[in-house]
């Protein structure tokens, strides 16, 4: 079962494997070449054949109407066997055209001939004339021909192939030249892609296609960024005037009970939804790739400091085990949303009188907390806006914010559920 898996997985590999324009244009080439070759050469040995034989029968025609000239005119023939024979019979026969092997003395072996026996009658007397001509010399012309023409043909065929091969690289050259422009290009540089023009028709029109989608992309990028930096900006005000207000309300000495809880209740509404208005952007400059100012910093001190703070806030107990030194090359605020995100996390859903444990070792980061089962669905954890318990008062984007920074730095982060314990682990 296992070796048919395997065997599965090779072929879609191979099916998923992609090849590039001029490889299969020259393998087509080479292909079609390949099979005209074989079929001309086929076609080039029975023809020749067809000639050479026809030739020899003809030479055979010749040889033996000399025979019976210079039998009718009563001459002496000599016989030069196996060349030629002449002998009287007593009666005629049918002529007879046909291959047939007998011993050369010239040669002094067993050779292949064409052999004509006819029959006449001249001067009143039978005759058996036999005439025969070798074919071995034919056989061997015939297939000279046919190896120089096979060497003629494949001589052409590289030296076409070459030439078509090194003039379609000049002739794609823009085309190859644009893809890896575009290739290169990066919304966030801010700089409009320059792709070079060509004298093909069909490439000069792509690139000005190409060229107004980059050109409306960039627009809508840029529009898009506008506008939630702008809506961002414009939210925080608003949010701020409207909790200092509120402050100031709860801190009126005159408000009844019922009223103060409403508004604390409407205060920490408004401190969740400037909170999410935070993450929310923080998420898109993600996605846009807007931090920039990476430099390199001392992971352990972070977490150390992080762990400080929190353990003002829990009564959670928290163990370090600090392994390693990790430095790493990242943007400092980053790294500080990550560390707070997931020691939040843990503290959160730790189990009552449970524990949280942090390790740091070799390129590798692990936090983990008492729990007592699994994550129902451990492939959404990193959802936007997914909670595994309803009830908490959470907004759902911790985990999706830690992972678009592990994507964002190309970290791998995992979750498994281990010894009654929740367990997110990121290797640098």
């Amino acid at each position: 079962m296992v070796a048919v898996i395997n065997l599965c997985k090779n072929r879609m590999s191979k099916v998923n494997k992609k090849i590039q324009l001029l490889q299969v244009a020259s393998k087509s080439y080479l292909l079609i070449s390949a099979l005209l070759m074989v079929l001309s050469s086929i076609g080039l040995y029975f023809y020749t054949k067809h000639l050479l034989q026809n030739e020899i029968e003809e030479e055979l025609y010749s040889t033996r109407y000399r025979i019976e000239h210079r039998l009718s005119e009563n001459k002496i023939f000599y016989n030069l066997p196996p060349v030629s024979e002449v002998s009287q019979v007593a009666e005629l026969h049918p002529e007879s055209l046909k291959d047939t092997i007998i011993y050369d003395p010239s040669q002094d072996e067993m050779e292949e001939f064409r052999e004509l026996t006819s029959y006449k009658e001249i001067n009143a007397k039978n005759y058996r004339i036999t005439v025969r001509m070798l074919v071995v010399e034919s056989k061997d012309i015939l297939l000279a021909i046919v190896f120089s023409y096979i060497i003629i043909l494949l001589l052409i065929f590289l030296t076409q192939f070459y030439f078509s091969k090194a003039r379609d690289k000049i002739l794609w050259g823009p085309f190859f030249t644009n893809l890896k422009r575009m290739k290169g290009f990066s919304l966030q540089s801010g700089h409009p892609i320059e792709l070079v023009d060509s004298n093909i028709l069909e490439f000069s029109e792509l690139r000005q296609e190409i060229k107004g989608l980059m050109d409306k992309v960039t627009s809508d990028y840029q529009n898009l960024k506008q506008f939630t930096e702008d809506v961002s900006h414009e939210l925080q005000t608003p949010l701020a005037i409207m909790q200092a207000k509120i402050e100031n309300i709860i801190n009126d000495q005159k408000l009844d009970f019922a009223l103060f809880q409403a508004l604390s209740s409407f205060q920490n509404d408004m401190q969740r939804l400037v909170q999410l208005n935070k993450k929310l952007v923080l998420l898109t400059k993600l996605e846009n790739k807007q931090f920039i100012n990476a430099k390199e910093l001392n992971f352990n001190a972070l977490v150390n400091e992080t762990l400080l703070n929190f353990k003002e806030l829990t009564p959670i107990p928290i163990e370090l085990d600090e392994k390693d030194t990790v430095l790493l090359k990242a943007d400092i605020h980053l790294i500080q949303v990550l560390c707070n995100n997931l020691i939040s996390n843990a503290i959160k859903y730790c189990a009552p009188e449970g524990s949280v444990s942090v390790l740091i070792k070799e390129k590798c980061f692990s936090i983990s907390n008492s729990g007592k089962e699994s994550a129902l669905h451990p492939e959404k954890l990193f959802n936007r806006f997914y909670k595994e318990d309803k009830s908490m008062q959470s907004n759902g984007l911790g985990l999706a914010i830690v992972k678009k920074i592990t994507d964002y730095y190309n970290y791998d982060i995992s979750y498994e559920f281990v010894n009654k314990r929740h367990v997110f682990k990121i290797e640098f």
